[in-house]
Protein backbone atom coordinates (compact mmCIF):
# COMPACT_ATOMS: atom_id res chain seq x y z
CA UNK A 1 0.00 0.00 0.00
CA UNK A 2 1.39 3.36 -1.03
CA UNK A 3 0.48 6.59 0.73
CA UNK A 4 1.18 10.15 -0.36
CA UNK A 5 0.92 13.76 0.74
CA UNK A 6 1.66 17.18 -0.70
CA UNK A 7 1.92 20.64 0.85
CA UNK A 8 2.12 23.99 -0.96
CA UNK A 9 2.87 27.45 0.32
CA UNK A 10 3.15 30.82 -1.40
CA UNK A 11 6.41 32.51 -0.40
CA UNK A 12 7.51 36.16 -0.74
CA UNK A 13 10.16 35.93 -3.48
CA UNK A 14 10.44 35.36 -7.21
CA UNK A 15 10.58 31.74 -8.41
CA UNK A 16 14.21 32.33 -9.46
CA UNK A 17 15.19 33.57 -5.99
CA UNK A 18 13.40 30.70 -4.25
CA UNK A 19 15.03 28.13 -6.55
CA UNK A 20 18.46 29.70 -6.03
CA UNK A 21 17.98 29.13 -2.27
CA UNK A 22 16.46 25.64 -2.26
CA UNK A 23 17.51 24.18 -5.61
CA UNK A 24 20.86 22.83 -4.48
CA UNK A 25 20.46 19.23 -3.31
CA UNK A 26 22.91 19.95 -0.48
CA UNK A 27 21.24 23.26 0.54
CA UNK A 28 18.73 22.12 3.19
CA UNK A 29 20.65 23.63 6.16
CA UNK A 30 20.43 27.04 4.41
CA UNK A 31 16.66 27.20 4.95
CA UNK A 32 15.44 24.20 6.98
CA UNK A 33 16.14 24.50 10.73
CA UNK A 34 15.29 20.81 11.23
CA UNK A 35 18.43 19.86 9.29
CA UNK A 36 21.58 21.18 10.93
CA UNK A 37 24.09 19.46 8.67
CA UNK A 38 24.25 18.09 5.11
CA UNK A 39 27.22 16.24 3.66
CA UNK A 40 27.31 15.53 -0.07
CA UNK A 41 28.88 12.42 -1.59
CA UNK A 42 28.92 10.55 -4.91
CA UNK A 43 29.43 13.77 -6.86
CA UNK A 44 26.59 15.53 -5.07
CA UNK A 45 24.02 12.83 -5.86
CA UNK A 46 23.81 11.58 -2.25
CA UNK A 47 23.33 13.67 0.88
CA UNK A 48 23.72 12.63 4.50
CA UNK A 49 21.62 14.83 6.76
CA UNK A 50 21.63 15.26 10.53
CA UNK A 51 18.53 16.24 12.48
CA UNK A 52 18.47 17.88 15.96
CA UNK A 53 18.44 14.45 17.65
CA UNK A 54 21.65 13.55 15.81
CA UNK A 55 19.90 10.95 13.67
CA UNK A 56 21.24 10.46 10.15
CA UNK A 57 19.05 10.54 7.04
CA UNK A 58 20.66 9.45 3.77
CA UNK A 59 18.96 10.48 0.51
CA UNK A 60 19.76 9.99 -3.19
CA UNK A 61 18.91 12.51 -5.91
CA UNK A 62 16.75 10.71 -8.49
CA UNK A 63 15.49 13.57 -10.65
CA UNK A 64 16.62 17.15 -11.23
CA UNK A 65 15.48 19.96 -13.54
CA UNK A 66 17.08 23.39 -13.40
CA UNK A 67 14.63 24.81 -15.95
CA UNK A 68 11.63 23.09 -14.34
CA UNK A 69 12.83 24.18 -10.87
CA UNK A 70 12.34 20.82 -9.15
CA UNK A 71 14.22 17.82 -7.85
CA UNK A 72 13.22 14.41 -6.61
CA UNK A 73 14.96 12.20 -4.10
CA UNK A 74 14.65 8.80 -2.46
CA UNK A 75 15.44 7.93 1.16
CA UNK A 76 18.14 5.30 1.46
CA UNK A 77 18.27 5.30 5.29
CA UNK A 78 16.19 7.18 7.86
CA UNK A 79 14.50 6.83 11.26
CA UNK A 80 11.05 6.98 9.61
CA UNK A 81 8.48 4.11 9.61
CA UNK A 82 8.27 3.93 5.80
CA UNK A 83 9.77 2.12 2.81
CA UNK A 84 9.94 3.16 -0.83
CA UNK A 85 10.00 6.88 0.01
CA UNK A 86 10.32 9.22 -2.97
CA UNK A 87 9.77 12.96 -2.65
CA UNK A 88 9.78 16.02 -4.91
CA UNK A 89 10.53 19.64 -4.05
CA UNK A 90 9.24 22.16 -6.64
CA UNK A 91 9.04 25.89 -7.17
CA UNK A 92 6.13 27.18 -9.28
CA UNK A 93 5.46 30.62 -10.68
CA UNK A 94 2.17 32.15 -9.51
CA UNK A 95 0.19 33.34 -12.58
CA UNK A 96 -0.02 37.11 -12.74
CA UNK A 97 2.38 37.57 -9.81
CA UNK A 98 6.08 38.14 -10.41
CA UNK A 99 6.85 38.95 -6.76
CA UNK A 100 5.90 35.59 -5.18
CA UNK A 101 6.35 31.89 -5.85
CA UNK A 102 4.73 28.67 -4.74
CA UNK A 103 6.84 26.08 -2.99
CA UNK A 104 5.51 22.53 -3.19
CA UNK A 105 6.83 19.50 -1.30
CA UNK A 106 5.27 16.11 -1.97
CA UNK A 107 6.08 12.50 -1.28
CA UNK A 108 5.01 8.88 -1.82
CA UNK A 109 5.84 6.08 0.61
CA UNK A 110 4.65 2.79 2.08
CA UNK A 111 3.99 2.57 5.83
CA UNK A 112 6.26 0.13 7.68
CA UNK A 113 5.42 -0.40 11.34
CA UNK A 114 2.94 2.50 11.39
CA UNK A 115 -0.52 3.22 10.00
CA UNK A 116 -1.06 5.04 6.73
CA UNK A 117 -2.58 7.99 8.62
CA UNK A 118 0.43 8.18 10.98
CA UNK A 119 2.96 8.41 8.15
CA UNK A 120 0.82 10.82 6.11
CA UNK A 121 0.52 13.04 9.20
CA UNK A 122 4.28 12.76 9.85
CA UNK A 123 5.34 13.89 6.37
CA UNK A 124 2.54 16.45 5.98
CA UNK A 125 3.90 18.03 9.19
CA UNK A 126 7.52 17.88 7.99
CA UNK A 127 6.63 19.45 4.63
CA UNK A 128 4.42 22.14 6.18
CA UNK A 129 7.06 23.04 8.79
CA UNK A 130 9.70 23.10 6.06
CA UNK A 131 7.72 25.43 3.81
CA UNK A 132 6.91 27.65 6.82
CA UNK A 133 10.67 27.83 7.51
CA UNK A 134 11.29 28.67 3.85
CA UNK A 135 8.72 31.48 4.09
CA UNK A 136 10.44 32.76 7.25
CA UNK A 137 13.88 32.68 5.64
CA UNK A 138 12.63 34.60 2.60
CA UNK A 139 10.77 37.14 4.78
CA UNK A 140 13.83 37.94 6.90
Amino acid sequence: MTASTSVSRVVPATPEKVWSLIGGFDALPDWLPYISESTASEGGRVRSLKNPEGEVIVERLVDFSETGRHYGYAILRAPFPVTGYVSTLRVHAVPGRGDVAEGQWSGRFSPDGATEQEVVDLFTGIYADGLDALHGTLSA
